[in-house]
């Protein structure tokens, strides 16, 4: 029998087989192959995480993270704090401009910042304290708060999953239930929306206008210089086509290589492998909980019972478990509040959860497992679900189209029998589900919150009370509360933790630790 991999492996020998990508002048132009297509624009509309890829490049923020996530000054020259704790003065640097040539003005901030509040969990918990946003002049904006809100500077650093990207006012003022289009920003390379066409290719290039602030840069702060007046995204979803490319030199960097295919990367002379955010990333299912049969509780939980993960990560990951683990918990590893919850809520056990389902009276309802065929860190995950809960007896329909198919139709609120869904899957950064603040894997918002819409009263509650506590133990207690709380009802379920090895051509270097493939400090030679 041919296995998957044998097959991967064959098709990346035959480099005659890959397209001929564009030949513009290799010292000024970069070609990637990003990890997914992308059909989502707006980084602050999705969680995607290559449309928070793509926000680096076109966006800038008003604070960022060094390789520690200590907040620092991006756009911001700097702030103030009133003694009490109720008063932000945040003053922006000077020179900044938007990619139309327009200044960034602190109104532009204000109405950037509370949109992303409108969506993002750790924006919501810093609206409830906001009373007042003023722009006090061109360069300064001011947030009043009804209570102290220790952690102003996490939230406008935010690095993933949704950051806090700063857009010109006209475009904040866009209807957050409602995704921005329009690609202006002020951050290192502007958007060539004449030359975007998803499914294929995403150009940017060089914004001159951009000025660089002088610190070494590290994650998402010092300086963005752009050494490339041309960098160009080449879709290509068939994992040997991508691997050919890379080796015959068509394309300069391939920002998650399949698991199947690393080790005949590793053989070429002429390509480099790193793993550059070594906390890694996490795989999670996620159950509607608007419809039947997951709006039951008992039903999710009898899913839970069912994963086995590490069939998932060998799945998705292969078999080298140095790159891979296994974790019952929706804290991830190698982050403060990580605590295993043992087998017994995570048995993997096809028995129990027949038993579980019978004692829940599941009555046969379908569930839709909408996945991508194009996105290899996911596609066999939702595969792995489809079989194992056909086996535990339920009835599945496995709904298979391209990533940005699944993008848009998580958003779809309806039942199975409109064009909803059941079940999906996704990875995020440990670093962005660290606390209860940035991670969306807790939060028990409703249909406020991430698709899905698991809602939990006590869970906004133990959110809350973390953000206020007094002290380090009270902050890890509530948040190991929570942490069960959530795995208990399946707002997620844990599927493993996994690192991304990254691959490019020798002569590409400066490239950055982080939980985005940055395009800044990167260059040829």
């Amino acid at each position: 029998m041919i296995r998957r991999r044998d097959l991967f492996a064959l098709g990346a020998g035959m480099a005659i087989a890959a397209p001929a990508v564009a030949q513009n002048s290799r010292a000024t132009t970069l070609r990637m192959v990003p990890q997914a297509n992308l059909s989502v624009l707006d980084p602050v509309f999705t969680t995607a995480t290559v449309t928070g890829n793509h926000g680096f490049y076109v966006f800038d923020t008003l604070y960022g993270v060094d390789a520690n996530l200590r907040p620092t000054p991006q756009m911001a020259e700097g702030h103030e704090v009133s003694a009490d704790g109720l008063t932000w003065r945040i003053k922006l640097r000077e020179g900044l401009r938007f990619h139309d040539g327009e200044p960034v003005r602190a109104t532009d901030c204000i109405a950037s910042i509370r949109r992303w509040c409108a969506r993002e969990p750790f924006g919501q918990l810093l609206a409830r304290q906001a009373e007042e946003w003023i722009a006090a002049d061109d360069r300064t904006m001011v947030i009043r708060l009804r209570r102290p809100f220790p952690l102003m500077l996490d939230a406008l650093a935010k690095p993933d999953a949704a950051s806090p990207f700063i857009m010109p006012a006209r475009l904040a003022a866009t209807d957050p239930a409602r995704a921005v289009t329009e690609m202006i920003g002020s951050g290192p390379y502007r958007f060539i929306a004449n030359e975007f066409n998803s499914g294929s290719r995403v150009v940017y290039e060089k914004f001159d206008g951009y000025i660089p602030r002088q610190e070494t840069p590290t994650w998402t702060s010092g300086a963005k210089v752009a050494h490339f007046r041309r960098i160009e995204w080449h879709i290509l979803p068939d994992p040997a086509t991508a691997a050919a490319a890379l080796q015959a030199g068509e394309v300069d960097w391939w920002e998650r290589p399949h698991p199947d295919l690393q080790q005949l990367l590793a053989r070429s002379r002429d390509v480099r492998r790193e793993v550059t955010d070594p906390t890694g990333r996490m795989a999670v299912m996620r159950m509607n909980n608007l419809h039947a049969p997951f709006d039951d509780v008992r039903i999710r939980r009898a899913v839970r019972l069912s994963v086995a993960q590490d069939e998932y990560m060998r799945a998705s990951r292969g078999d080298n478990t140095q790159d891979w683990s296994v974790g019952r918990s929706l804290w991830p590893r190698h982050t403060p509040y990580f605590e295993d919850l043992g087998a017994d809520m995570m048995p993997g056990d096809l028995d129990r959860a027949r038993a579980a389902l019978r004692e829940a009276g599941y009555a046969n309802q379908k569930v839709v497992i909408i996945n991508p065929t194009d996105f290899p860190d996911i596609g066999p995950l939702g595969q792995v679900t489809a079989d194992r809960l056909k086996r535990a007896g339920m009835n599945v329909e496995l709904s298979e189209s391209d990533w940005g198919t699944v993008v848009q139709r998580r958003s779809n609120r309806e039942g199975v029998d409109r064009g909803g869904w059941s079940i999906l899957h996704t990875t995020g950064g440990a670093s962005a589900w660290a606390n209860p603040a940035t991670s969306f894997l807790v939060r028990g918002q409703g249909t406020n919150g991430w698709f899905g819409w698991w809602k939990s009263d006590r869970a906004e509650d133990l959110a809350e009370a973390w953000l206020n506590a007094p002290t380090e133990e009270r902050q890890k207690a509530l948040a190991s509360e929570l942490g069960k709380l959530a795995l208990d009802e399946a707002a997620f379920v844990p599927l493993g933790q996994f690192v991304i090895r990254t691959a490019f051509r020798r002569d590409i270097t400066g490239i950055l630790p982080g939980s985005s493939p940055y395009p800044w400090n990167v260059r040829r030679g």
